[in-house]
C-alpha cells in the first residue's frame, strides 16, 4: 500500500519489512534514503555478503531480477534485493515482462526483500504496480516545491541535532536550490566541522559551504529591494570576478521570478502575510521583501523592470547587442531599475 517517507522509516526501524517495495518519482532524495536504510538495516552485517544484491537496471534484465527475487537466502531468514535506476532495465514495461513482474507481485517470495528504485514516475493504474501495491509498499517521491525548503531545511537540522538561523537557511535556499540530496549532503558536512551545540549560522556556511553572507544573489536582490545602489554594484562587479560560482543566467532567472511575483503582489486586494504565501507560493519568512518591494516600486515600474529583466538575458547570449561584459549587464540593469 502506498505510504508515507516517515511512515515507512518507522516500520524499516522496527524490522517489519514487506516483501516488496516500489520507489519512484522525480525526486531521487526520498528514494535513496528508503533504499539505503533497508540496506542498512534488513540484515546484519555478517549475513548481507550472502544475502544481500545491489543491482543497477542498466546491468540487468526482468528475467534476471525475477530470478534473483524468487532464489531463497542462504544461511538465513531473508534475502534483500535491491535495484537502483529500474528504469534503465531494457523492455521493463513491455507487455510480456509487465505480466512476468504482475505474476511476482501477486505472489511475492516472502523470504525476498525486493527494492526497486525507479528515478522517475510510474503509472500507478498498471496491473503490475497495482499488484505491488497489494502486496507491498510503493511510494511517490515527488519533487518539493521551493516555498518548502526553508521548513526542510530546518527539519532536517532538527532530524540530526541542529541548530540553523534564518540566515544560513536563506543562504542555502537561495544558493543550492531544491536540490535535496545536496542540501542534504551540505548540512552534513557542516556536522563534521560544527562543535557541540553550535548553530549553523551565515558565518558557518560561508567558511565551509563557500557560500559569501556578503555577496550571493540572495543579497543582490536584498539590495535591489531596498534600492541599495552602492550594495547592488558592488555585488555586481563581485559576481563579474567569480562567474564560476555566480553564473549570469540564474542570477537574471531569480529576478525575473522575483519581479513577476511582485505584480501578483499589486495586483491582491489582500497584502496580509497570510494571503501573500500561498498567493507567491513562498514561505511566509519571504512575504515581508515583496511587500516592501511593492512599496518602493509601482506597478508601472515592475512592468518597466520585467522588460530591462528580459533585454538583460537577451544581451547575455549576446543577442540585439554587441559583445558586452556580465559587469557591464547587470550595472547597467541595476541603473535602470534603481533609477
Amino acid at each position: 500500500m502506498a505510504q508515507t517517507f516517515q511512515d515507512i522509516i518507522k516500520s524499516i526501524k522496527k524490522k517489519q519489512f514487506a516483501p516488496v517495495y516500489l520507489l519512484h518519482g522525480d525526486e531521487a532524495f526520498y528514494i535513496e534514503r528508503l533504499a539505503n536504510e533497508i540496506e542498512n538495516t534488513a540484515l546484519d552485517i555478517s549475513e548481507r555478503s550472502f544475502n544481500q544484491n545491489i543491482l543497477f537496471g542498466k546491468d540487468i534484465t526482468v528475467g534476471a531480477l525475477l530470478g534473483y527475487s524468487r532464489s531463497f537466502p542462504m544461511m538465513g531468514d531473508k534475502q534483500v534485493i535491491i535495484v537502483k535506476e529500474a528504469q534503465q532495465i531494457a523492455g521493463f514495461d513491455n507487455k510480456e515482462n509487465a505480466k512476468f513482474l504482475e505474476q511476482y507481485f501477486l505472489n511475492p517470495q516472502h523470504t525476498t526483500i525486493l527494492v526497486i528504485c525507479f528515478n522517475d514516475n510510474l503509472d500507478e493504474r498498471k496491473a503490475w504496480v497495482k499488484a505491488a501495491d497489494n502486496n507491498g509498499v510503493i511510494f511517490k517521491s515527488k519533487k518539493f516545491y521551493d516555498d518548502k525548503l526553508p521548513d526542510w531545511i530546518a527539519e532536517y537540522c532538527h532530524s540530526q541535532k541542529l541548530k540553523i538561523s534564518y540566515k544560513a537557511i536563506q543562504l542555502l535556499t537561495e544558493s543550492v536550490g531544491n536540490d535535496l540530496t545536496r542540501l542534504a549532503s551540505e548540512i552534513d558536512k557542516l556536522m563534521l566541522n560544527l562543535k557541540i551545540d553550535e548553530e549553523i549560522s551565515a558565518n558557518t556556511i560561508e567558511k565551509y559551504v563557500g557560500i559569501s553572507k556578503e555577496y550571493n544573489i540572495f543579497e543582490f536582490q536584498k539590495a535591489l529591494v531596498q534600492k541599495d545602489v552602492l550594495k547592488a554594484n558592488n555585488i555586481a562587479v563581485y559576481f563579474s570576478k567569480n562567474q564560476k560560482q555566480n553564473p549570469m543566467a540564474p542570477t537574471i532567472a531569480m529576478l525575473y521570478n522575483f519581479f513577476s511575483k511582485l505584480l501578483l503582489v499589486h495586483a491582491s486586494s489582500d497584502k496580509s502575510d497570510k494571503n501573500l504565501a500561498p498567493l507567491l507560493g513562498v514561505h511566509p519568512f519571504f512575504v515581508k521583501e515583496y511587500q516592501l518591494a511593492a512599496r518602493n516600486y509601482s506597478y508601472p515600474k515592475t512592468f518597466e523592470i520585467i522588460h530591462y529583466i528580459k533585454l538583460a538575458e537577451l544581451y547575455s547570449k549576446g543577442i540585439e547587442t554587441g559583445s558586452q561584459s556580465e559587469k557591464n549587464i547587470l550595472q547597467d540593469l541595476i541603473f535602470k531599475m534603481l533609477h
